[in-house]
């Protein structure tokens, strides 16, 4: 609409030059100027009335078929410098319109596509608890795509409206870049719906953050117990040269330690009452519970055991790192690759019994 408004002002104009100023066109411009004050001046009684847009525009209009000494004299509501100054914009818009190209797109980045914003949004919509950096990186491994948090965050800003409803590296990360030489090990509770108690005991690679997995215990954890745990844990897995385990009384056991040295594995002790020393094990704890076991129940072991499992291929296969620069365990480990979507073609996969979805290639 503002097109064609635009462009039938430019022939008005251009038809204005054909005419031509002055004679009895001049008689009826000027009649027709002064009308015009007249409308405006009725409609405000203060003594500086306020000009609208179409107030300005036939004033700019009529005073281009009026000469410059004629146009000091009919102006009663308005100054002869504001009708000078609007016949100098509508002649600047008429070259402009005439000669200007035709491109009216602001130059610099044209920012992500139409299809890349639906993508963000469909993600941030099916995953709530995602952040900008994972969002940013599990676009990045899925299309193939290189964009940065800082756009994700403008996205989802502009786009995404929710449904209603100490830091750095600890020096086990030296240890850790040694493949398969350094595993960690820690426990965490939880409860069942009939509000038993469980304890969790939870085994990864340090290199890969991959999970080797769980062991379960109901009730309270001994020395036996706790050996049990840890051989249902890394069942199949094999074991590492290092063990990394806290300070708990558990780990400290005659039957743990007879345990490790059996196994020939060497035990590396944390910094006593300090998290920041035992970081990858307390933050998959953390992880464990924020994404999967605050949003799901569990009747027994057996219900737990499975969900675990669950949840354990799909960190170690599925969920995208900052620390592994967007890669999965899996993909560190060398096994299994990223398979590039079309972001104009592909499909959701749903994983962790439908608490997560991801984008995948059709």
């Amino acid at each position: 609409m503002r097109t064609i408004l635009c462009f039938l002002a430019t022939i008005l104009m251009v038809a204005t030059k054909f005419v031509g100023r002055g004679g009895i066109t001049g008689v009826v411009a000027e009649n027709l100027l002064l009308k015009q004050q007249l409308i405006v001046l009725n409609r405000s009684r203060r003594r500086a009335p306020n000009l609208r847009g179409l107030d300005r525009f036939l004033l700019g209009f009529w005073s281009l078929f009026l000469n410059a000494t004629r146009i000091s004299k009919v102006a009663v509501v308005v100054r002869p410098s504001t009708l000078l100054r609007l016949h100098r914009l509508l002649v600047q818009r008429k070259y402009r319109a005439l000669f200007s190209s035709d491109s009216r797109s602001k130059p610099g980045p044209k920012g992500p596509s139409d299809e890349l914003v639906r993508a963000i949004v469909e993600l941030k919509q099916r995953n709530p608890r995602f952040g900008c950096p994972r969002i940013a990186l599990i676009i990045s491994k899925t299309f193939g795509v290189e964009i940065d948090k800082d756009v994700v965050r403008r996205v989802l800003a502009t786009h995404y409206r929710p449904s209603s409803g100490g830091s750095g590296p600890s020096w086990l990360t030296f240890l850790g870049h040694a493949k398969d030489s350094l595993w960690s090990v820690d426990l965490f509770r939880c409860e069942s719906i009939n509000l038993q108690t469980y304890w969790v005991m939870v085994v990864i690679e340090q290199f890969t953050r991959r999970i080797v997995g769980f062991g379960i215990q109901r009730g309270a954890v001994d020395g036996p117990r706790l050996c049990r745990m840890f051989n249902d844990a890394i069942a199949g897995a094999g074991t590492p040269t290092r063990l990394s385990t806290d300070n708990d009384p558990l780990f400290e056991s005659h039957r743990w330690r007879a345990t490790l040295r059996i196994l020939e594995v060497d035990e590396v002790k944390t910094v006593a009452y300090v998290p920041v020393s035992h970081p990858f094990i307390e933050r998959l704890i953390g992880t464990t519970r924020r994404e999967y076991l605050d949003d799901t129940m569990f009747w027994n072991r057996i219900d737990l055991e499975r969900k675990l499992t669950a949840f354990q291929s799909y960190y170690n296969s599925e969920r995208v790192h900052q620390s592994l620069a967007g890669d999965t365990p899996n993909q560190v480990a060398g096994d299994g690759g990223n398979q590039v979507a079309n972001l104009e073609d592909f499909t959701w996969k749903t994983t962790c019994n439908g608490l997560v979805q991801l984008p995948r290639a059709s």
